[in-house]
């Protein structure tokens, strides 16, 4: 049973291309959303245990909304339940909503299509489980280095607004003729005092630009490709949207999914801009008659393991599974080079500020040795 991708568009683009060209943009994280994906993990695991109990999706969503204690949620789901009743499909209804995603529409699309909303609602309960699982390891890796990184920060930053400018003053009134090394550091912690506001203000205005910017393509092609020359961080990266891939199209493929419409489908749930633009490459190289495998080959962002796989799994015809295998394996590595993340940063970060404090203090010490004789 093939899906057919125009039941998807057709409504959307008559009524405003431009309207849905900037919806398929959009994240697949909801950062500052209400209704987390931690909320969404909860919600599509127990809607796919009601739906395979065999309750309606109208009574199910009913018993999940008595459930909810945060009135903003219970309102959703009642808005949600009220537009149900008045004849609108769940993804429909999911799509209007700005608590949820591409993917998630599509795939709930797709669940309404060919009959499998259980089994979509158990894969988006798993693909949230995973998400929150990266989310969790990379913020234990990254929790340690942040408070040392800070505690440091705020340590040199308090030395040259206030000490150095203490021991300048000492200097300066004794007439002791400084060494150069001191001298940069007093000239860097003037520099602090003299344009702390100016640097807050750049800083402010750099992140509002971005905001800004985000979306624009010059912009996604720039960072993500200096994000993924980045060492160790860069590869973990391009991991963690390669599981997204690989999850997206097991979904789509156990829904008998063409495909080509898979790699269309996919390539507006997710939002990395290396993997939309092999992709793009990719359905091309496919529409013309050539194997997924080989069309994937060409393309750095796709390893030489997941192209042998998928090459196995179409002579096989086992590409569900070869897919979930994948999906699996990238997470394990994910979990695994999130815990290394935290092994290299702690001691890399202590070498580099304690490099730093060291200087300021030899820095200030230097100059003391000759105060002490001019004091004699």
């Amino acid at each position: 049973m093939a899906f057919k991708l125009d039941n998807i568009e057709t409504k959307k683009e008559s009524k405003d291309a431009i309207q849905i060209k900037s919806l398929l943009e959009k994240e697949i994280t909801l950062f500052g959303s209400s209704f987390n994906n931690k909320k969404k993990e909860a919600f599509y695991t127990e809607l796919s245990v009601l739906l395979n109990a065999g309750i309606s999706l109208k009574d199910a969503l009913t018993l999940i909304a008595e459930e909810q204690k945060k009135s903003k949620d219970k309102a959703l789901f009642n808005e949600i339940i009220e537009s149900l009743v008045l004849g609108k499909s769940f993804s429909e209804i999911i799509e209007l909503q700005k608590n949820f995603t591409e993917y998630e529409f599509h795939s709930l699309k797709i669940g309404e299509e060919t009959g499998t909303m259980q089994k979509v609602t158990q894969e988006l309960g798993l693909f949230f489980r995973r998400r929150n699982e990266q989310r969790k390891n990379i913020m234990n890796a990254l929790s340690y280095p942040i408070i040392v990184f800070s505690t440091a920060f705020l340590s040199v930053f308090f030395m040259l607004k206030y000490v150095v400018p203490m021991f300048a003053d000492i200097f300066n009134q004794n007439g002791v003729e400084l060494p150069t090394l001191t001298k940069v550091v007093i000239a860097a912690s003037n520099g602090i005092a003299k344009y702390f506001w100016l640097i807050i203000i750049v800083v402010i205005a750099i992140l509002f630009l971005k905001k800004m910017i985000r979306k624009n393509e010059t912009y996604k092609k720039i960072s993500t490709g200096i994000l993924l020359k980045i060492p160790f961080v860069g590869e973990l990266i391009r991991k963690m949207y390669l599981a997204q891939f690989t999850q997206a199209v097991a979904l789509l493929t156990s829904a008998k999914v063409p495909v080509l419409n898979s790699l269309q489908l996919t390539k507006k749930m997710i939002d990395f801009y290396p993997l939309q633009m092999a992709l793009e490459k990719v359905e091309k190289s496919v529409l013309i008659g050539e194997s997924l495998s080989k069309s994937l080959k060409p393309h750095k962002i796709f390893d030489n393991k997941m192209v042998s796989l998928i090459k196995v799994a179409e002579e096989t015809n086992q590409n569900e599974y070869i897919f979930d295998r994948l999906t699996t394996q990238y997470n394990d590595e994910i979990q695994y080079k999130s815990k290394m993340l935290s092994t290299v940063l702690e001691p890399l970060i202590i070498i580099v500020l304690g490099a730093l404090v060291a200087i300021i203090l030899i820095a200030m010490y230097l100059p003391m040795f000759k105060l002490s004789t001019v004091l004699g």
